[in-house]
């Protein structure tokens, strides 16, 4: 169990460094409750089917956020990586003018 824990936390530790100012506007409280749910899944997916599953469960998701990143974003208007221009990317989102702009 505490090898899946690490393997999630450190892909959460990566994406939040690498990623984060795509959720910059996502409640605190939303981005914990999305990184205990994954992490709870991943142990549940390895305890009851299997270390194979859990790397599917984790190649799933990480291949999810890179459709997103790197084809859906970009379809619509806005850079994958940078989240620019920012008035678009929040309109996607649902969220309100940056406050920092």
């Amino acid at each position: 169990m505490a090898f899946e824990i690490a393997v999630v936390s450190c892909i959460y530790a990566i994406g939040g460094i690498l990623l984060g100012h795509f959720e910059e506007q996502t409640p605190k409280i939303r981005r914990l409750g999305k990184f205990f749910l994954t992490t709870a899944l991943a142990v549940l997916i390895s305890r009851q089917f299997g270390i194979l599953w859990f790397w599917l469960f984790l190649a799933v998701l990480i291949a999810g956020g890179l459709m997103i990143h790197l084809w859906w974003l970009p379809k619509n208007g806005v850079n994958g990586w940078t989240g620019e221009p920012k008035e678009k990317y929040y309109e996607l989102r649902g969220w309100q003018k940056s406050k920092n702009a």
